[in-house]
This record gives structure tokens, C-alpha cells and sequence, in this order.
């Protein structure tokens, strides 16, 4: 297996960011993709769940996060409207982490004020708020201040703790009393800083085991067996790969493929660009995420 950490944190600043540019600058917030559900989304709606403890039986969905959420979107919508019926609305923005979707950041965000996550609650009142960030180590999130894993690990969990709590707290007072449901994507693997990811990982069960909230553990899905941290370019074929053979991308080897040679963190099978974009091509890490994220969902609506 090819070894993608030669380019370093270099190379990561440059995929994770997309378009994003120099983190000293005031960044200008690259725009969701065009296929993003907005204005023109389907008003049709069964009524809102009076609580997060009693789900609709077609629930809004609402999706934020990064350039996972970003490369994810369409895969993550067709699959919940097909499973579940589901009306859903889309507004990631690559190289974002939390604090991007605060309300009161101001002009340090890189999401515009009508995109914070509170603002999309009170017009869309989603059923459940699916939040799926990686969680931007190396400080190129303008509004961190210049927190970042590779400078003081401490102020970086201690920052995104904090965070954490205050992202539940905006979108829970922007519900009401038709609270929405917040669903925090456990990530993958990163063979760079695979302790991190864990304890991010670990932050969001604990904010959901807090707050009445839930995880869906999408990362299990692109990990080995038995190896939930160990980061691997290429898996075994799912039983769905090998029914679907365009995603069992090595059939007669019972192996398909995670992840480009040149970038270890996106799951996307079509070169990062950089204007942010959902991922163009049939690509099985997509597929396992978001898979696990609809039936997470399910099983809370069921």
C-alpha cells in the first residue's frame, strides 16, 4: 500500500481547505455547491416532532460540516430520500470546523450569517441536525484564533470542547420547543494524528450522552475489522460492494479503494479542486458514510 504522509501537513492544510487560501487573511467563505438544496428546496412537509424524542416519520434533515460534508452531500441526500423519505437540506463548507457555524463570530467565519447553524434551524426546524466535522488540526479556520493541534494540543481540546457546548446550546434555543435532534458523525482514521481523532471522537459521545443527542459512527465504516483506528487506503469489499461491482473497485483482489495515493483524507475518488464540490464520481468511502449516517437515523425514526 502506497504511504500518502510523505507530502506532510503541508499537503493536508491543501486538501482539507479547498479554496480557502491564506489563514492570516480574512477568508472569504467558499459558497456551498449549486446542487445544495436552498430556497428551492421541497416545501412539502409532514409536521415537526413536538421534541427531539419523538421523531417524524418523514424527518427533516439538516446537514453541515467541512469538506467531508461537502464531498458527501449528494450521496448523504439520495440516500436518506430513499430510505426515509426524508426532506433534507444541505449547507457544508469546506475547511470549516465548529466555531465556523457560531452565531456572534462576526467576520471571523467563514459561514455566512444565513448559514450559521441556529439561523438553518429556525427556517428549515429540521428533525434531526447531522453535524460531520474532521476537526481542522492545524489552525486554518479563521475563527480558532490561531488554536491548533500542532501548536498546543491542551488550548486546541480545551477550545474544541467549548465549542462543542455552544454549537449545542444555539441550535437547541434556536428549536424551541420542536428541538431538533443532533447527530454528531464519529470520523475516520488519519494516519497523521490518529490520537486526535479519538479524542474527538470521544468529545462528541460525550456532548451527545450530555445534551440527549446521538453519534453515528461512520468512521467504523471506512476502518478495518477489528482495527477501528488504523487508517488503510484500500478495505475488503462490503457484501453491497460486491452486489454493486462499481464500488468493489478491485473485485478479483476483494478490495476496493478508500481514498486517492495523493490525499489520505478525503473519500472522494476525483482529484480535490479548488472550488468545493460534492464528489463527482461513485466512490465506496462516500457510500459506507453516509449509509451509516441514514441508518442511524433510521433506527432513531423507527
Amino acid at each position: 500500500m502506497r504511504k500518502p504522509w510523505i507530502a506532510g501537513v503541508l499537503l493536508a492544510g491543501v486538501l482539507l481547505l479547498g479554496a480557502c487560501g491564506d489563514p492570516s487573511s480574512k477568508p472569504e467563505a467558499p459558497p456551498p455547491s449549486p446542487t445544495v438544496p436552498g430556497a428551492s428546496a421541497s416545501t412539502t412537509h409532514q409536521p415537526a416532532p413536538a421534541s427531539a424524542r419523538v421523531p417524524a416519520v418523514r424527518p427533516r434533515v439538516l446537514y453541515l460540516g467541512d469538506s467531508l460534508a461537502t464531498e458527501a452531500q449528494n450521496v448523504l441526500g439520495k440516500q436518506l430520500r430513499q430510505d426515509l423519505g426524508a426532506t433534507y437540506t444541505a449547507a457544508p463548507y469546506s475547511g470549516t470546523t465548529l466555531c465556523d457555524y457560531l452565531e456572534g463570530t462576526g467576520a471571523k467565519s467563514l459561514v455566512p450569517d444565513a448559514a450559521k447553524a441556529a439561523a438553518l434551524v429556525r427556517s428549515r426546524h429540521p428533525d434531526y441536525v447531522v453535524l460531520q466535522f474532521w476537526g481542522n488540526a492545524w489552525a486554518f479556520t479563521w475563527c480558532m484564533d490561531g488554536i491548533g493541534y500542532d501548536r498546543s494540543q491542551q488550548r486546541y481540546f480545551t477550545r474544541y470542547q467549548a465549542d462543542l457546548r455552544r454549537l449545542t446550546d444555539q441550535i437547541a434555543a434556536a428549536g424551541g420547543t420542536k428541538r431538533p435532534r443532533i447527530v454528531w458523525v464519529l470520523q475516520g482514521p488519519d494516519p497523521i494524528t490518529p490520537d486526535r481523532v479519538r479524542r474527538v471522537n470521544e468529545m462528541y459521545e460525550r456532548q451527545a450522552a450530555a445534551s440527549g443527542d446521538m453519534v453515528a459512527d461512520a468512521g467504523a465504516a471506512v476502518s478495518p475489522a477489528g482495527a477501528r483506528y488504523t487508517w488503510s487506503q484500500y478495505l475488503p469489499c462490503t457484501a453491497y460492494e460486491h452486489e454493486h461491482p462499481d464500488y468493489c473497485t478491485r473485485p478479483g483482489q476483494d478490495r476496493t479503494a478508500l481514498h486517492l495515493d495523493k490525499d489520505y483524507l478525503h473519500f472522494c475518488l476525483a482529484p480535490t479542486t479548488p472550488t468545493p464540490r460534492p464528489c463527482p464520481v461513485r466512490s465506496p468511502g462516500i457510500l459506507r458514510i453516509s449509509r451509516a449516517i441514514a441508518r442511524a437515523i433510521a433506527q432513531d425514526v423507527r
